[in-house]
């Protein structure tokens, strides 16, 4: 028998350590993949898929998940799904081959795939719940805990260079995490897939429907947008800005830094503004600020532009899978997959561009994704405000 519900804060910070946790665990083994690629003797390639790996366990989890929501609800997902991830990155610590890897990379992929819907159907759940904002915050801490595994990562190697016992530290911090969060879990199965007026439709032409579709290409070029400033800002300030080595790697931290305090602060505007106009003018905003920045040059241009992204980019994932989530946990499994396509291959797209023609029209391609973003918003049924939201956004 369920017990009481628990308080909102109590439930947004469970909710939170379930973003850090994921962050956390990327960002642990990704910091020691230079070490695993000297203990596994592999080149630049067999690296590349091992990555790839992760990211297409991710994308083809969509009908595990699916299933999985509708079963086991999201909180049960989600700390089966966190169970997995522990144990596969103590399995990483000890592979013996590439083979082993490349299976244990794709099943954390899977694993990552599961807590990433089954946490935002949480976040989702609780702004439904308790009829506030609380999706951007939480995504905040997704970003905090990458950061903690780069200074928990760069603190052990100081020490020791042994994987096993970074991941061992890692894996007790991570079953912390855990531990906190399950008490404040929300018990939730998802909501019903929106019902169209009209004839009762088949659930397969409910998931594919424009609306949803919409939602999914929102999420594929805000991913685009956030995953290909991630990889090539640096390159692009070193190789087409020019910028000193020490200066270079400035891109992206002024993207992230940007980011972070923005998502700290989306909720508020979300409150005030509602989902719609947020994305809007934020993916608005990136794209503006870095079609201005680009024929500009220079590093104080290009960095402004980059600042532009970091802030217009920041709320778009958020909203767009509280969106999604409305329409229920079928939908929201797809539309996050399709986010993971767009991570996956927003970088891999610029690359390609830059190849045939330069990298200033690769990143010219990011602009043009954070407008396809805004064009798209325009036709999203988001969720209006309710005179609870609008009461406190005067306050």
């Amino acid at each position: 028998m369920p017990g009481p519900a628990p308080s909102f804060a109590r439930a947004k910070w469970s909710i939170a350590a379930l973003f850090c946790f994921l962050g956390f665990q990327y960002g642990t083994w990704i910091a020691r993949l230079p070490a695993l690629k000297t203990r596994l003797d592999l080149g630049a390639g067999e690296v590349g898929l091992l990555l790839m790996a992760c990211g297409a366990g991710a994308a083809a989890s969509f009908p595990l998940v699916a299933v999985l929501m509708r079963r086991l609800g999201s909180r049960r997902l989600a700390l089966a799904s966190a169970g997995l991830l522990v144990a596969v990155l103590a399995a990483l610590s000890v592979v013996p081959d590439y083979p082993l890897a490349l299976l244990a990379v794709c099943a954390d992929g899977v694993a990552v795939g599961c807590l990433n819907v089954a946490m935002n159907a949480q976040g989702a759940a609780l702004e439904k719940a308790y009829d506030r904002t609380a999706m951007s915050q939480l995504h905040a801490t997704f970003s905090a805990g990458l950061l903690a595994a780069a200074l928990l990562a760069s603190g052990v190697t100081a020490l020791t260079g042994s994987v096993p016992a970074h991941f061992a530290v890692a894996a007790a911090l991570l079953l912390l995490l855990l531990g906190g969060a399950r008490p404040g879990l929300l018990t939730h199965r998802g909501p019903a897939p929106a019902a169209p007026d009209g004839p009762k439709r088949r659930p397969g032409r409910a998931l594919f429907s424009g609306t949803t579709l919409l939602m999914g290409c929102a999420m594929v070029f805000g991913t685009i947008t956030e995953g290909a400033m991630n990889d090539w800002s640096t390159l692009y300030m070193k190789d087409v800005v020019e910028a000193s080595a020490s200066v270079a790697p400035l891109g992206i931290a002024v993207v992230s830094v940007m980011m972070l305090l923005a998502r700290v602060r989306a909720d508020r505007w979300r409150t005030r503004w509602g989902d719609g106009r947020v994305v809007r003018t934020g993916s608005a905003v990136a794209a503006a600020g870095l079609a201005l920045a680009l024929p500009a040059g220079g590093v104080v241009p290009t960095l402004l532009g980059f600042a532009c992204v970091g802030l217009g980019a920041a709320a778009v994932t958020p909203c767009v899978y509280v969106a999604a989530a409305e329409r229920g946990s079928d939908a929201l499994a797809l539309v996050a997959a399709m986010g993971t396509t767009g991570l996956l291959g927003g970088p891999a797209l610029i690359g390609f561009v830059a190849s045939a023609a330069n990298l200033t029209l690769g990143m010219a391609t990011v602009a043009l994704s954070a407008l396809i973003v805004t064009v798209t918003a325009c036709w999203i049924p988001w969720r209006a405000r309710t005179a609870r939201t609008a009461a406190l956004a005067e306050t």
